[in-house]
């Protein structure tokens, strides 16, 4: 590979201010902000709106979807046996 081609991929920590949540990792992102990490060094920070620690899927709040519900309006709407019609007609 061409060295000069290649984007600067180095440690930067994603920061979930909404979860309180930081993480050091790699990456060529970039960022003008920095902050002192638990090893004493200085990294780019990068902020995110949502991450696996305020995700409702990944932290377990997620809604259950009612599917029962879905499928009684839906008989209600257009009766039980309207998957049953085919092209003969009614």
């Amino acid at each position: 590979m061409q060295q000069d081609k290649q984007p600067d991929y180095h440690p930067v920590v994603f920061r979930d201010r909404s979860a309180g949540y930081a993480f050091l990792t790699r990456s060529t992102a970039t960022s003008d902000r920095t902050i002192e990490w638990d090893d004493g060094e200085t990294y780019p920070v990068v902020d995110v709106e949502i991450s696996s620690e305020s995700h409702p899927f990944y932290t377990g709040k997620a809604r259950a979807v009612d599917s029962e519900g879905r499928i009684a309006q839906f008989e209600r709407r257009y009766g039980s046996g309207a998957a049953g019609k085919g092209a003969d007609g009614p």
